[in-house]
């Protein structure tokens, strides 16, 4: 129960805000703990390189000290041949030494809230679905589109967050959104 009980005054403590500039080496860092150098060399990442997440779509946890130990971005992107406008979700990550402390969830539930009121119609994300599920993701809207490059096809979820966002979605998934101005790229890498 006592570890119960520093789960729940942990989480009074957690605070998720806007990412700024000065986060992104604590991010990065992060990523790398959570998930490895490898995180860079994912399909997702084909679609974010050299762009900047949505509008206000770029999330930080932090504990109580104010140190980054979790992040969630979105991206603008473009769902199949017909150009549907979507969000990509990723990367989750959360520092690995609190992980089952609930601040992933806690950067779910804040980043598909705020992307419904910014009013975005669907957000797809290459995840696993026993975990994603329970956010309203499935592969139900996912089956006739792709992601470029490889990755594992039962692993591409997708939430409307505007009932039929995704009917008939086909084609490869393509970034739509804000590009990085060159002298950013170098700072952001």
């Amino acid at each position: 129960m006592e570890a119960q009980e520093n789960i729940v005054g942990f989480r009074q403590s957690l605070l998720v805000s806007p990412e700024t500039a000065a986060d992104i080496p604590a991010r990065d860092a992060l990523l790398d703990r959570a998930m490895g150098p490898r995180w860079r060399k994912k399909s997702s990442e084909k679609l974010r390189k050299g762009r900047i997440p949505s509008e206000g779509l770029a999330l930080i946890a932090r504990d109580a000290s104010g140190s980054v130990i979790g992040t969630v971005r979105l991206w603008d992107v473009a769902a199949g041949a017909d150009r549907r406008r979507a969000l990509l979700l990723g990367p989750l990550a959360v520092e690995p030494t609190l992980k089952s402390a609930g601040i992933g969830s806690e950067l779910m539930r804040e980043a598909v809230a705020e992307a419904a009121r910014l009013g975005h119609t669907a957000i797809i994300l290459v995840g696993d679905a026993p975990y994603y599920g329970r956010f309203g993701f499935s592969a139900e809207k996912t089956g006739m589109l792709a992601m470029p490059g490889p990755y594992e096809k039962h692993r591409l979820l997708a939430l409307e967050l505007v009932p039929g966002a995704l009917d008939e979605a086909h084609g490869v998934i393509r970034p739509t959104g804000r590009k990085i101005k060159r002298a950013r790229i170098a700072h952001a890498v």
